[in-house]
């Protein structure tokens, strides 16, 4: 009987080695794409989710001001149209009435006369408020020329000596557009005549084929931000608010003792939600 003995090698070759290294590298290689994929595709999809939030709280935001500002204007139109209709109606019999007197001595006749010039000088004045809280007349007169009757007005008043200063030339930025801007204008106006002390407002409309800009600036007592009281504050940022609503950038500058100024920037070929120069409303 012959025996036959096989010895199996027990120790892999170098091949075998090179395949199974290869293959768990293979492995490693791929598992750690997908692990990187996967982060990177999570990331990604926090981002977008975080890009339409604030997109949706933006346009809530917008929204919510553009509701307000209508009613807002809603509620000048209505006030404008009792001061116009009944008010200034009421005045001017009172003053015929004025004049109607009869039987009456020399002092009296005098005191008469000067009660008829102030009823008409308040009729006057009302009457101006009334075209300015009305949104049809700033459309058919136009943000300069509004501008221009609204700091002659305060010029005539004592209160501030304005100066208006127009460059370039003046083109529409359409019916929202401008009803905002008059707006801001109003806002700052007030604010200066209120808080500021100053005597002297200059109002810079500037006009370039790519950029509207208007600028107010007074010599007023101006104010450190940071120190505003919250109504005050909420002026600031009720300007800032309607510039963003309409495409626009306003920047504030202010320090003791320097004065306020405010620039409202705005490109007019961009359009931006609300701004798309018309307005929603046309108050009859």
């Amino acid at each position: 009987m012959r025996l036959v003995l096989i010895t199996v090698n027990s120790n892999p070759s170098s091949d075998e080695l090179y395949v199974i290294f290869f293959s768990a590298t293979a492995f490693f290689v791929f598992l750690a794409g997908f692990i990187i994929y996967f982060i990177v595709l999570y990331q990604k999809k926090q981002r977008q989710n975080k890009v339409e939030r604030e997109s949706l709280q933006a346009n809530f935001r917008q929204e919510f001001l553009k509701a307000r500002l209508e009613i807002q204007e809603q509620t000048f139109a209505h006030v404008s149209r009792e001061i116009h209709d009944n008010i200034t109606q009421v005045l001017s019999f009172v003053k015929l009435n004025l004049a109607m007197m009869g039987d009456t001595n020399t002092d009296q006749q005098a005191k008469i006369n000067e009660n008829r010039e102030l009823i008409a000088q308040v009729i006057t004045d009302l009457r101006d408020l009334s075209k300015s809280l009305s949104f049809e007349n700033i459309t058919k007169q136009g943000l300069v020329k509004t501008i221009e009757i609204e700091a002659g007005r305060i010029n005539k008043s004592g209160l501030l000596n304005s100066t208006l200063l127009v460059e370039g030339d003046s083109y529409p930025l359409g019916e929202q557009r401008e009803l905002v801007l008059f707006r801001i204008f109003q806002e700052a106006l007030n604010n200066t005549l209120k808080h500021s002390g100053a005597k002297d407002l200059t109002i810079a409309l500037q006009y370039i084929p790519e950029m509207f800009t208007l600028t107010l600036e007074d010599n007023g007592s101006g104010f450190l931000r940071d120190n505003l009281d919250s109504f005050m504050g909420a002026g600031l940022r009720n300007m800032e608010n309607r510039a963003s609503l309409i495409g626009a950038v306003a920047i504030i500058n202010s320090e003791p003792g320097n004065g306020c100024s405010i620039k409202i920037s705005l490109n007019p070929l961009e359009q931006r939600l609300y701004a798309d120069g018309n307005h929603q409303d046309r108050f009859s």
